[in-house]
């Protein structure tokens, strides 16, 4: 039906999703395209528009609900159209009020999920918490539990209340009750994060070899054309863009970094696909400059503006986000000296950039200071050997340390 806003695809490998936030309430006014609601996967944030104009008749899921792809998130009415002051009093709006405003404008913390969206959302949860009694149904809203994820010792696989307090745990109980703490669920995106990266610790044989970098040549060249390349292209010239020809230069030389392994087999990328993580308030996203290769330095650069724009805007698509080959953190622009990157899985290779720093060094037998930078590599040893990773780093540091090597492609 035309009038019923429905999840749309997540992208590759995302079944699920939380909708993070409803702009309009039953009773109000949409129009074609307008956006309703936006929704929360562990890699993006999805917006939902109006796919009618009308009147928002019921919301199926609140704040803080699970979907799937294709669910039904609500319902417009059509023939609403222009008749706000009736719509607002309209009895289908009233009742479709009961099990999202008061989550979403009085009490956004107080459980929407466990509260009021599960009788709407399937019969199998629904008929769980007819059967609760009402101690247990009070500790259930109260402690934000899903009744459904938790398996029930009583008669016929009924919860009891010693059911609900084991699944939640002393210490969260006594963490709950202390009004010096708060208690809030970890978003799908830091959930992710947080899998990832034990995966990658769990999986991988990961070790760090870091050098030095004299970083003189780079911003010489930097300071004497910024101006000109920003009146040119229309965007800075950072020093990302050096990093990642210096790093697929190495790439090209140490194949092995850009590869990955599947099962038995190790997987050859003659592509070069590089990650620049990107660091937002919902958490840490790794958007992909696809082909870098090919691209000039301010095609780079534009490139990496924009994913920077759309990360702070929560716009970033699967396919930004889908695909690496290699990774690149700069930990340096919040100050980090050192650091040991974590591989984003499946790649082996991760390359960690970090402050710049005037340190006094060695130069022709006498002391000068220079802006030298940290760089570290951290790599799977699985496939990776040691002299491979510190040859790769070496040719990271001469390219950065000679640019016009990188200038003229050698």
């Amino acid at each position: 039906m035309p009038g019923e806003i429905v999840v749309p695809p997540l992208g590759e490998s995302v079944t699920e999703a939380t909708v993070a936030k409803w702009h309009k309430n039953p009773g109000e006014q949409v129009n074609l395209n307008d956006l309703l609601v936006e929704l929360e996967t562990d890699k993006v944030t999805l917006e939902v528009n109006a796919p009618v104009s009308g009147a928002l008749k019921e919301v199926k899921v609140a704040q803080g609900g699970t979907v799937g792809v294709g669910d039904l998130l609500g319902i417009i009415d059509a023939s609403a159209v222009g008749q706000k002051a009736a719509n607002a009093n309209a009895p289908a709006p009233k009742e479709a009020a009961k099990p999202v405003p008061a989550p979403q404008q009085k009490q956004p913390e107080k459980a929407p999920e466990a509260q009021k969206p599960a009788p709407q959302q399937s019969a199998k949860p629904q008929a769980k918490n007819e059967s609760l009694s009402p101690a247990v149904r009070k500790i259930v809203a109260e402690k934000n539990i899903n009744p459904s994820e938790v398996s029930g010792t009583g008669k016929d696989g009924r919860l009891t209340k010693g059911d609900v307090l084991e699944a939640l745990g002393s210490r969260n109980e006594q963490a709950t009750d202390d009004p010096r703490e708060e208690r809030v669920k970890m978003s799908r995106l830091r959930q992710k994060i947080a899998e990832r990266l034990k995966q990658s610790q769990q999986t991988a044989a990961i070790l760090t070899t870091f050098n030095e970098v004299d970083m003189s040549a780079v911003m010489k060249l930097r300071n004497e054309h910024k101006e000109q390349f920003e009146q040119h292209y229309g965007v800075k010239l950072g020093f990302m863009s050096f990093f990642l020809k210096a790093a697929i230069n190495a790439l090209k030389e140490i194949p092995s970094v850009n590869a990955e392994i599947e099962g038995d087999e190790i997987i050859y990328k003659n592509h070069y696909d590089i990650g620049v993580a990107v660091g937002t308030e919902q958490g840490l996203v790794v958007p992909v400059v696809r082909d870098a290769d090919q691209m000039s330095f301010a095609e780079i650069e534009q490139t990496i503006t924009e994913f920077g724009r759309k990360a702070r805007e929560g716009k970033l698509s699967m396919a930004d986000l889908s695909g690496g080959t290699f990774t690149i953190s700069n930990g340096g622009v919040y100050g980090s000296l050192m650091s040991t990157p974590i591989i984003n899985p499946p790649q082996s290779g991760i390359l960690g950039m970090h402050k710049t720093m005037d340190r006094p060094m060695a130069i022709n037998g006498k002391v000068e200071i220079r802006p030298m930078m940290y760089l570290a590599l951290s790599y799977d040893h699985r496939l990776i050997d040691g002299k491979e990773a510190v040859t790769f780093l070496v040719r990271v540091k001469e390219g950065i340390e000679d640019p016009g090597k990188l200038l003229l492609g050698l």
